[in-house]
């Protein structure tokens, strides 16, 4: 509650679901392949030897910042669920943050790949009529099935108290 907010509004007992980046986890599959990748120009620039010691060493440092990176693109996300809304924050240089007030929220999506499963990760699509995030996937979440479950329920909850109706046109 910020100094401004009064005791009686929403967001005086606003609740935090989760807040963070995506797991580490997420990105196994980017750390192989970039692992791969630097190790083959490692292996090209030590082949350059003969041709001066620059040509090693650039590679060298090219190689790790490639190691660096998928580290460096998954701490550049950062969700923060709470029980009225959802900020999606991401960036390395520049930051945009959107945020997605759950009244909004149309439908929610579970997933769980056999991978997923042993790394104890999962995703969570927000599907919604806000204009600016209509499709929004919480990536690599840990343990998103407290996650998900909770937001099912807050969604229903925070709908019935805006008065919020679904129609069907059919």
């Amino acid at each position: 509650m910020t100094p401004d907010t009064p005791a009686n509004t929403p967001e005086a007992d606003e609740t935090t679901y989760f807040e963070g980046s995506p797991s580490l986890r997420g990105a196994v599959g980017l750390f192989c392949f970039y692992g791969l990748l630097s190790l083959a120009i490692m292996v090209g620039t030590l082949l350059l030897y003969h041709k001066g010691i620059w040509i090693p060493l650039i590679g060298f440092l090219v190689a790790a910042a490639l190691m660096a990176l998928p580290g460096i693109l998954t701490r550049s996300v950062h969700y923060r669920v709470t029980s009225y809304r959802i900020d999606f924050e991401r960036g390395v240089f520049t930051k945009d943050i959107d945020t997605l007030e759950l009244w909004h929220v149309e439908d929610l999506r579970f997933h769980q790949s056999l991978l997923d499963r042993l790394l104890r990760i999962g995703t969570i699509t927000v599907m919604s009529h806000d204009t600016t995030t209509p499709c929004l996937p919480l990536r690599s979440l840990p343990n998103p099935r407290p996650i998900f479950e909770a937001l099912k329920q807050r969604i229903i909850t925070v709908k019935r108290q805006r008065g919020v109706i679904k129609l069907d046109a059919g």
